[in-house]
């Protein structure tokens, strides 16, 4: 994972520098749902997935992880979910079309416009995490890793948070 870049504090006229080595240690993939349901408390499920380049592991999350993550979602929440994505390559998949219309019953699907990253509430939770982890010097996969699931389990416990999210992007719930 290339670090993220972030500002820090220094010594006037000196430039803070975090070395870091050239060559990629692997990668950290995160899928997310945020919940919303008028008159209860905003919600988030997450899975983060480490990619390590060994044979045979996958580069990141797949149509069967968003499909594990939707069922995880669907019996903690208890009942239907209407599900509002973007236009990622997984969700379009042919299994994960399937899977959408095997659960007519409890999963309603509406995609949002081509590349509309300022009309999704996950995009300001990833905003947050990779803010959280901009000045992190980690030595290795884990430590970012652990990192960054550290901070999805603070916003999952701050539900003004992950309403701070979906008001950034000027949507609204009906009631």
């Amino acid at each position: 994972m290339t670090p993220p870049r972030a500002r820090s504090w220094g010594r006037k006229g000196v430039t803070p520098v975090v070395r870091v080595r050239g060559r990629g240690s692997g990668r950290v993939s995160m899928a997310g749902l945020t919940c919303y349901k008028p008159g209860k408390r905003s919600r988030m499920f997450y899975s983060v997935r480490e990619y390590r380049g060994r044979k045979g592991e996958p580069k990141g999350i797949g149509w069967r992880d968003l499909r594990d993550l939707l069922i995880r979602a669907h019996i903690q929440l208890g009942g239907p979910i209407v599900l509002v994505w973007d236009n990622l390559r997984m969700h379009l998949v042919p299994p994960m079309r399937e899977f959408i219309a095997d659960h007519a019953d409890w999963l309603t699907v509406f995609q949002l416009p081509s590349y509309t990253p300022d009309l999704n509430p996950q995009e300001g939770i990833w905003s947050l995490v990779k803010r959280d982890i901009g000045n992190l010097a980690a030595a290795d996969l884990g430590q970012i890793t652990q990192a960054v699931k550290r901070k999805l389990k603070m916003v999952q416990y701050r539900p003004e948070v992950i309403n701070g999210c979906l008001a950034g992007t000027g949507l609204a719930l009906d009631a």
